[in-house]
């Protein structure tokens, strides 16, 4: 049985009176037993069309597990349900992409999407329209595709040859950012804590992804700031480097779900069946983290090492699709932080999203698959990067200091207990003639994942530290005595050095 909660208070009784009476004077037979009961509902049905309409953004790397994994690989339709009032149901299932979360929710509004996925900001901002302007529904929040717990995944990115360091360099200069998306938000309340007056000091325009990415290619703009994956994917691609990781706010972020309330009430079982496909593709990408990269790089035309080092073990956002106190708080955050820079134009008490979501859906599809709740949850936390050194065999026992390389053609990440390790193995791999396509660290102080090539280290021996920003590398060499050097600077350092394999 499915409960409804909070969400629906103002139309629930009479969502339930009218779908009872359609039931009653459109559907009588469904209810009917008869000894061929199935064989007559479906043949009731037969030519009945239920539309599911998802919308999704594919190049989103962290809508995948709910998007393009369950669109390619036919998720939804292996767990549709078929028998009792569904028997002999056509389902006409609708997926479309976006670049951002502001037109899936006008899509929602004008009932040509039953199903939306979008970031915090822009999830709270459905909610409240769903609340404050539309007469028919209201939405619901269900679930969690992906998260981080401080912020990581949103980054504000300069051209590669700016000299822009920091946020206050930006003062007088135009930024651009999709309106309306969670980078949006991110933006804003980055500018303020910087003492920077959005309003004024910079000048903000809107622009999607791709364009943003353009126009830092030929230096148009003098910063650009995107949601997941972009803060990664155009350092990734050379053309851009970040100047201020989503993670530096320390505010929680995700991207999630939110379902019409008409929909879920009339078919609360297909919602069901969505998000226990949903489940089925996380479980898949943690059995195949690379595999399901590569195959998402197929779908959505951003890099398998991207979406890898976002998703997979230690990445920068965990695969939790609950709705814990952490989630909540990001939802929360996100509506004072619209509300104190007057972007919401009826504000809206924070708590109030407790109305607006409800995990019973989810708990039910656990429940349905077999699945523990607490557990789902331990697992999703618990995702590190673990095994064996690859140099040296030596067990890999803090996964913050870990590090790894993807080689070239290869399937499968190679992993290394320190980041020594993996230079050293690097160095042996390149001898060979051998690439890495991707090199893996983490952020000394905070354990963020970083691509190598884009991080700053500071070498003192055999340990060597990786860290985001310029300012806390050199902070770090100061304080420990260490050298302040660029990867490929760390790569000449050990090539100079024997490689010491152990005896695995």
């Amino acid at each position: 049985m499915i409960s409804f909660m909070g969400w629906s208070k103002r139309r629930f009784a009479a969502s339930f009176l009218t779908v009872s009476m359609l039931f009653v004077g459109a559907c009588s037979t469904t209810k009917t037993t008869t000894t061929d009961g199935e064989e007559a509902t479906a043949s009731t049905n037969s030519g009945k069309v239920i539309r599911i309409a998802i919308g999704t953004q594919d190049q989103v790397i962290n809508t995948a597990v709910g998007g393009a994994v369950v669109r390619e690989l036919d998720l939804l339709e292996k767990h549709l349900p078929k028998d009792g009032e569904y028997a002999g149901v056509e389902y006409d299932i609708q997926w479309s992409s976006y670049t951002s979360g502001p037109p899936i929710t006008n899509k929602m509004l004008a009932d040509q999407i039953d199903i939306g996925l979008m970031g915090d900001f822009p999830a709270v901002i459905n909610l409240i329209k769903f609340a404050q302007e539309a007469q028919d529904a209201d939405s619901i929040f269900i679930g969690t595709l992906a998260y981080s717990p401080n912020g990581a995944g949103n980054a504000i990115m300069v051209p590669k040859d700016s000299d822009v360091t920091s946020l206050a360099d930006l003062k007088g200069g135009t930024v651009s950012v999709p309106f309306g998306s969670a980078a949006h938000g991110m933006l804003l309340k980055a500018l303020s804590d910087a003492g920077l007056n959005p309003e004024t000091d910079v000048t903000l325009i809107s622009q999607a992804p791709e364009v943003g990415g353009s126009s830092l290619r030929t230096g148009q703009i003098d910063a650009h700031a995107n949601f997941v994956p972009f803060g990664e994917l155009f350092p990734f691609r050379g053309f851009a480097k970040k100047i201020f990781d989503g993670a530096q706010t320390d505010s929680p972020t995700l991207h999630g779900i939110t379902v019409r309330s008409d929909f879920a009430e009339e078919h609360p079982e297909i919602v069901v069946a969505y998000l226990k496909a949903m489940l089925e593709a996380n479980q898949m990408f943690r059995e195949d983290p690379e595999g399901i990269s590569a195959q998402i790089e197929e779908w959505s035309g951003v890099e398998k090492e991207v979406v890898y080092m976002f998703l997979g073990p230690s990445g920068l956002q965990a695969l939790n699709p609950t709705i814990g106190d952490v989630q909540m708080t990001a939802l929360k955050n996100s509506i004072a932080t619209l509300t104190s820079l007057g972007r919401i134009e009826k504000p809206v008490d924070p708590n109030e999203v407790v109305n607006w979501t409800d995990e019973s859906f989810l708990r039910t599809a656990m429940e349905e698959l077999g699945l523990n709740y607490d557990d789902v949850v331990a697992t999703a936390e618990s995702y590190e990067i673990t095994g064996e050194d690859a140099l040296t065999g030596e067990a890999i026992e803090d996964p913050k200091r870990a590090a790894q390389y993807w080689v070239q053609g290869e399937e499968k990440v190679t992993n290394f207990a320190s980041i020594a390790n993996m230079v050293k193995a690097l160095t042996a791999l390149q001898a060979e003639g051998q690439t890495a396509d991707a090199m893996f660290v983490h952020d000394h102080n905070n354990g963020w994942k970083l691509f190598a090539e884009n991080s700053y280290f500071v070498s003192n021996g055999d340990e060597v530290a990786a860290f985001l920003l310029e300012s806390e590398a050199q902070a770090y060499a100061s304080q420990t005595g260490g050298t302040l050097t660029a990867f490929r600077e760390l790569q000449e350092i050990y090539a100079q050095r024997p490689v010491l394999v152990g005896t695995r």
